[in-house]
């Protein structure tokens, strides 16, 4: 049993823009033309454009359309063995034919969102970074932090050309960490998705590296790493160089929103607190992830009949991706009227040295600060071993405090523990458990047994995909939390609106467009959307993320048909005449 995403846009999307020109001008001929990944057609090209572009005797004879040679390509892709040679095929097309490359993206995002992101691109990267691939992006050494505006100036943009840059400096890559100057390709594969998904326009974003060194031993002992020999600038000089890019960006770009990926959850968390009072930006591992979850909860809150304002949160995990969501509960839990410290003490926090108290020294990192117990509100709380390294275990918290969700962002398969949930069970009617963490060997629990233990009552979302689960003559259907269910419409909203700064409002419109997707009063529905549809999604989401900007008085922009507006803005992966200059 499959639910079906059905768009809230009334009209079809349009096959292209009213404003966009029929043609576009290239004074290139022949081979470069082949070559060039947005000119290219390949067997596509008209009779009229191999004539006048040089091309004749270049290209079989046989005109080719796009959707044959979609499906074509799709062939191929289907034959190859394993995901990192998909991942190659996938980079090489891009690289080759960009209309082709975002047609079969856009048209497979399900299957291909993992191989273009996540821990594909990690595991290609380990075993392929001595390749030489086509140049994308821009590169910004610590090493020459004066050369950025030139640099900038290289890639040849203009103040208004550019809508989203998405900046990385690759300490901590999803499956494989730190890979220094290689992470520019986890940039590269989220804006595909960005384009595939939510329709913005491939020549309108940045990848941008920031190089600020390596402490992979490895990469540093290789005479063929092509980045920054030395380890990771840290302190003052790390701070500067990242407000050097931040005031040179947006200085150029003022449209342009500034996406922070894969930094050390301390570094992320720092920047994300300095700028996002200032400027448009935005953290994907922590606010991205944040509010899918609480999309997920809004169905939860929905199903169950309660105010999430009133729920007790157990966080399993609190490092980048489990402090980000529990920033993003606290804030909502803010705006609906509660103090900051109210919504804070709804929160109990548990990392590798147990639940975050007041007396853990320097074992207690700052962005986890903020969510450290009173060491006096747990004395006399059971530690979970014995010895000078007491520490208060996630067994003793469900025990002492009967939490009502309880969100695994650990990596620790197994942490969900049939006792533990059955505790969690006694206490409340529908316990809320989402073991978040994948791949799926490393999720706290699977939801076959959370459904077992707690007799068909939990209410469950997953950081993986799972096959739904029958109990009882009911089939539950598992959410996934996929962020890129998120931001491809947070970013589209945020364009279409020109919002100078991403609000905590604005993420909350998008989770609760995403959680309106679901029909949660039917028995065993999923919490959250099935990636079925994902432009349909990301254009409800920015609908919803444009009504807010515009609610908040954030909007440039004028709003007068916002559907209409959104529909209008988002790119479609299909060939123009190529006219020669």
């Amino acid at each position: 049993m499959r639910q079906i995403v059905v768009s809230m846009l009334a009209p079809p999307l349009r096959s292209r823009r009213p404003q966009e020109p029929d043609a576009q001008e290239t004074s290139a001929r022949g081979m470069t033309v082949l070559t060039t990944p947005s000119l290219n057609k390949g067997t596509a090209f008209t009779l009229e454009e191999r004539d006048a572009l040089g091309l004749t005797g270049l290209l079989p004879p046989v005109i080719s359309t796009l959707e044959s040679q979609a499906a074509s390509a799709f062939t191929q892709y289907t034959r190859l063995p394993d995901a990192i040679s998909k991942n190659l095929y996938l980079t090489a097309l891009h690289d080759r034919n960009e209309v082709l490359f975002y047609r079969l993206l856009s048209a497979h995002l399900r299957e291909m969102i993992p191989i273009v992101n996540d821990r594909t691109v990690g595991m290609a990267m380990e075993q392929y970074h001595h390749e030489c691939r086509r140049p994308r992006g821009v590169y910004l050494s610590i090493d020459h932090a004066g050369s950025i505006e030139e640099a900038f100036g290289n890639f040849q943009a203009g103040p208004t050309d550019i809508d989203l840059i998405l900046a990385t400096d690759a300490e901590r890559i999803f499956g494989i960490g730190d890979w220094g100057v290689g992470g520019i390709e986890v940039a590269i594969g989220k804006l595909a998705i960005y384009t595939a998904a939510g329709g913005i326009d491939p020549a309108r974003v940045m990848p941008v590296m920031l190089d600020v060194g390596t402490n992979r031993e490895s990469l540093l002992a290789n005479p063929m790493y092509p980045g920054n020999r030395h380890r990771r600038v840290v302190g003052e000089r790390y701070d500067d160089f990242i407000d050097t890019y931040v005031r040179t960006a947006t200085r150029l770009f003022p449209n342009a929103i500034l996406q922070w990926e894969d930094f050390g959850p301390g570094n992320g968390h720092r920047i994300l607190q300095k700028y996002c009072g200032e400027i448009r930006t935005f953290n994907d591992d922590f606010q991205g992830t944040g509010a899918v979850t609480l999309a997920a909860l809004v169905s939860a809150m929905r199903t169950c009949g309660s105010l999430l304002e009133k729920q007790k949160v157990v966080v399993f995990g609190a490092g980048v991706v489990g402090i980000g969501i529990a920033d993003m509960l606290r804030d909502v839990m803010t705006q609906a009227g509660l103090t900051a410290e109210e919504a804070t003490q709804r929160f109990w926090c548990i990392d590798t040295h147990g639940l975050l108290t007041s007396d853990m020294g320097d074992k207690l990192l700052d962005y986890q600060a903020g969510y450290a117990r009173p060491a006096t509100e747990v004395r006399g709380w059971r530690s979970q071993t014995s010895g000078v390294d007491d520490v208060i275990g996630l067994a003793e918290v469900v025990r002492q405090i009967r939490p009502t969700i309880l969100i695994g962002a650990s990596g620790h398969a197994g942490a969900f523990t049939e006792s533990i949930i059955r505790s969690m069970a006694r206490h409340t009617e529908q316990p809320i458990v989402f073991p978040l963490s994948s791949p799926a060997p490393f999720a706290e629990a699977t939801p076959a047994d959370l459904i077992a233990w707690t007799d068909g009552r939990a209410l469950i979302a997953t950081g993986s995909e799972y096959l739904p689960v029958t109990w009882k003559g009911i089939t539950h259907v598992i959410g996934e939390a996929k962020n890129a269910m998120l931001y491809p419409g947070l970013g589209l909203g945020t364009i279409v609106s020109g919002a100078r700064l991403i609000s905590v409002n604005m993420l909350a419109a998008a989770a609760n467009a995403l959680s309106s997707l679901v029909a949660v009063r039917i028995p065993g529905a999923s919490l959250l959307p099935h990636i079925e549809d994902l432009r349909s999604v990301a254009a409800t989401v920015a609908v919803a993320v444009a009504e807010a900007a515009s609610a908040d008085g954030l909007a440039a922009k004028r709003l007068d048909d916002v559907v209409r507006q959104v529909e209008n803005a988002m790119w479609q992966p299909e060939y123009r005449h190529i006219q020669a200059t």
